[in-house]
C-alpha cells in the first residue's frame, strides 16, 4: 500500500559526534556536502511521502530553520525542547500530529545508496509489503556485510517467513542489522506510556506475538555515529556516484 505520512526521529543529542554537535544538531552534520537529514527526507519524498513529522530538541532552532527551507515533503515539528522522550516516547508524541493509518518511520542519521535502478526503492517496497493484519511493524533490515559505519552488532534474525526475532548466537534465520526504517500504523502506539521510553518495548511486544517482520534492504546502508565515520560514508557515496574512494 502507498504510504504518504512519515516521521523522522531527529531529536537526539548526538553525544558521540562531539565536538561537531556542540554547535550543530546531529542530523545537520554534513556528509558529502549535504546534511544527513536531507538524504533521509529525499528518500521519503522519493517513495511518495508528502507529510513528515520531525522531532527536535538539540539546537532545535537550527533544525527548524533548515527544515523550513525545504519545499517537499511538508514538514511538521514535534517539539521536545522541554525534555527528550527517547525513541518510543518521541515517536508516540510525533505520530499524534498525523492522521490515522499507515506511516513510515526513519532515523535521521542513517540512509542508503545504490538502490537498483528501474524498480521500486526500499521504502516503496517496505510500504507495499506492510500488512497490518499480520504485522505490528515491518522493519527494513540489512546484512552486516552491506553496512558502513556500523558497530558490528547484530540486531535480529530474519526467518524464511519474514518474521524477526532477537539474534541469539546460533539461532536460526539470517543475521541482520536493523536499518532504521519501519512501516507501521499510527494507532499502534495509542497505548504508549506518557513519558519517555525506548521503542524496543514495542519491538519485543511484537516479537512475542509473532508480529515483527523484516524486509531486506537493497543497496549499501550507511550510518554516521561518530566524526570518524564521516570519511567512510563519503567514500561509499562517492563510489556509487561514479567517483573514487
Amino acid at each position: 500500500m502507498p504510504i504518504s505520512n512519515a516521521m523522522v526521529l531527529a531529536a537526539g543529542l548526538g553525544t558521540r559526534m562531539r565536538p561537531i554537535t556542540d554547535t550543530l544538531p546531529k542530523p545537520l552534520v554534513p556528509v558529502a556536502g549535504r546534511p544527513m537529514i536531507d538524504y533521509v527526507l529525499d528518500l521519503l519524498a522519493g517513495a511518495g511521502v508528502t507529510t513528515v513529522v520531525v522531532n527536535v530538541h538539540h539546537h532545535a532552532d537550527r533544525m527548524e530553520a533548515h527544515l523550513a527551507a525545504r519545499t517537499a515533503p511538508r514538514i511538521l515539528i514535534s517539539d521536545e525542547r522541554a525534555g527528550l522522550m527517547n525513541s518510543g516516547g518521541g515517536l508516540a508524541r510525533g505520530l499524534r500530529l498525523l492522521p490515522p493509518g499507515p506511516v513510515l518511520v526513519m532515523n535521521a542519521d542513517l540512509f542508503w545508496v545504490d538502490e537498483p535502478a528501474g524498480k521500486p526503492g526500499n521504502l516503496a517496497r517496505l510500504a507495499d509489503a506492510f500488512d497490518p493484519a499480520a504485522m505490528d511493524m515491518l522493519l527494513l533490515c540489512v546484512p552486516p556485510e552491506r553496512t558502513t559505519g556500523h558497530n558490528g552488532k547484530i540486531d535480529f534474525s530474519l526467518a524464511a517467513d519474514g518474521r524477526l526475532t532477537r539474534h541469539a548466537g546460533g539461532a536460526g534465520g539470517a543475521p541482520v542489522v536493523y536499518a532504521g526504517a519501519i512501516a507501521m500504523t499510527r494507532d499502534l502506539l495509542n497505548d504508549a506510556p506518557a513519558d519517555a521510553f525506548n521503542l524496543n518495548l514495542y519491538f519485543d511486544r511484537a516479537i512475542a506475538a509473532g508480529r515483527l517482520h523484516g524486509r531486506m534492504l537493497e543497496g549499501e546502508w550507511i550510518t554516521v555515529g561518530t566524526p570518524e565515520a564521516i570519511e567512510a560514508a563519503e567514500a561509499v557515496i562517492a563510489r556509487h556516484a561514479g567517483g573514487t574512494d
